[in-house]
């Protein structure tokens, strides 16, 4: 019984509080956004939604993964960038505005995307027929726990927007410490399965998270996007809502098994956005000199 309130009540309760946290740090000039720069937002598109599952798809195929480790990996790239991408974007003094937005848009839309390729995951990667993948389920699922909270967080941002600014902080420490309960939790229901597959489920991850970012990086050179657009691109493209693909396996699929690659992911990802930080630190430098000043006589 307690097992069963957690999974199907208080997990989902916790996603669309962060969600609706996230709906709190929007306003319509971040959609309006969307007709005034449709290109970064095209390109952020395009490999958020289609290149990352194809890629996944890619890499489980290649590294001949487990059918567990293949359906989650394809769940996690399902799933859309996460306000933890937003914090990256500003730590490398990316173009914040653009990451809110594509944030935003893959939130929304994963909601109709999602379903499918969840369904073709399970149906071409399973073993056996006993799981039952309901599209209307899932996409009714992630509704409710995604779409519905974030709009109406940002209805209360707008009529009470002094109180959302004050609060959105606490919502983003939230999810950060939901986060790491759940990468816990997972562990330590599922500490079987990831000291069998640690290493391939690490290094699928890694490299997921890795290429995702070079080809946010080649799409916004496609576009001709500029160096804040291309940092931003790989940033969101590279870093998935590991949270949210824990709680499609747990509580929409039940299947914990599957959310041991979101799990491993959530600690890759910091490792992949690190490294990013770093060389956007190490190339804002380069374009920006300091000039020291030079005696007139």
């Amino acid at each position: 019984m307690t097992g069963s309130i957690i999974t199907e009540i208080l997990l989902p309760l916790s996603l669309a509080f962060i969600m609706f946290g996230m709906g709190l740090s929007l306003t319509q000039f971040d959609f309006l956004r969307l007709w005034q720069t449709p290109m970064p937002i095209i390109g952020g598109f395009i490999g958020q939604i289609i290149v990352l599952p194809l890629l996944a798809f890619t890499l489980c195929l290649l590294m001949d993964l487990s059918p567990a480790m293949s359906i989650g990996l394809m769940i996690l790239a399902a799933c859309p960038g996460g306000t933890t991408s937003n914090v990256v974007s500003h730590l490398a003094k990316a173009n914040l505005a653009l990451s809110v937005s594509l944030t935003a848009l893959s939130s929304i839309v994963c909601v109709f995307t999602a379903p499918f390729i969840i369904q073709f995951a399970v149906s071409y990667f399973s073993e056996t027929h006993d799981i039952e993948v309901s599209l209307s389920c899932i996409s009714l699922g992630l509704l409710v726990i995604t779409l519905l909270p974030i709009m109406f967080g940002m209805i209360v941002r707008r009529y009470y927007r002094d109180w959302a600014v004050k609060v959105e902080v606490y919502f983003r420490r939230f999810a950060l410490v939901f986060l790491l309960l759940m990468i816990t939790g997972v562990v330590i229901q599922e500490r079987d399965i990831i000291s069998d597959a640690f290493n391939e489920v690490f290094i699928a991850c890694m490299l997921l998270n890795l290429i995702a970012m070079m080809v946010g990086v080649i799409t916004a050179k496609i576009f001709k996007l500029s160096h804040k657009d291309s940092l931003t691109l790989a940033i969101e493209i590279g870093l998935q809502n590991s949270t949210m693909a824990m709680l499609i396996c747990i509580s929409l699929l039940h299947m914990p098994s599957y959310a041991v690659v979101a799990g491993v992911y959530s600690l890759t990802m910091y490792l992949g956005a690190g490294l990013l930080v770093l060389y956007a630190s190490y190339s804002n430098s380069n374009r920006n000199p300091v000039i020291q000043p030079t005696d007139s006589h």
